[in-house]
């Protein structure tokens, strides 16, 4: 519908918007330094793949007013993979493969997180062990700082307008070291 009433090059700058402004979070050094975020090419992943999540979440609730966004989002996402991997040396051919399962990986994390949110009794903390911190025990306390974030992220989201996520705008909750919410930034 998006497509219908905007064209194809609006959908798509609003795609690249929301996903810059994803990137621009995801890139935030106190989820490396105080939330123990790997500060890898994994670890980095994952904080780009957990705010386009956000962002994909809130698009859900409009159904298919948004979906022509959330699509863009999307397509942003992986065609900036796409070209990270090809900056960073990756053949032709490998290019695809990787991208694949990069998706693969992406949408898993979607389905977890989803659950994670709308049940309780610690679904997300374990999602996030499992995904960002690849299962390792000791990181559960920081697993659960991050479901939390996550949460909390949610919410803010969840309380903006449609329309500003359909002008390619997202503003995600500051949130100081500490952990403590201190507005919208």
């Amino acid at each position: 519908m998006l497509n219908s009433l905007f064209g194809d090059s609006d959908s798509r700058r609003i795609g690249e918007a929301l996903y810059f402004d994803a990137v621009e979070q995801a890139r935030q050094p106190y989820l490396y330094s105080d939330m123990g975020v790997p500060d890898t090419v994994d670890g980095r992943f994952d904080m780009i793949a957990t705010h386009v999540f956000l962002i994909l979440h809130r698009l859900k609730a409009g159904g298919d007013e948004t979906q022509a966004a959330s699509q863009a989002l999307f397509d942003a996402m992986f065609g900036d993979m796409d070209r990270g991997l090809r900056e960073m040396g990756a053949g032709d051919l490998g290019v695809g493969r990787r991208v694949k399962a990069m998706a693969k990986a992406f949408y898993g994390r979607v389905a977890a997180y989803e659950n994670g949110l709308e049940t309780s009794g610690g679904a997300l903390a374990e999602a996030v062990l499992r995904n960002v911190f690849r299962g390792d025990e000791a990181e559960r306390e920081a697993a659960k700082m991050l479901a939390d974030y996550i949460s909390r992220q949610s919410s803010a989201l969840s309380g903006q307008p449609l329309a500003a996520f359909l002008s390619g705008k997202v503003a995600f909750a500051a949130t100081a070291p500490s952990g403590d919410a201190t507005g919208i930034s």
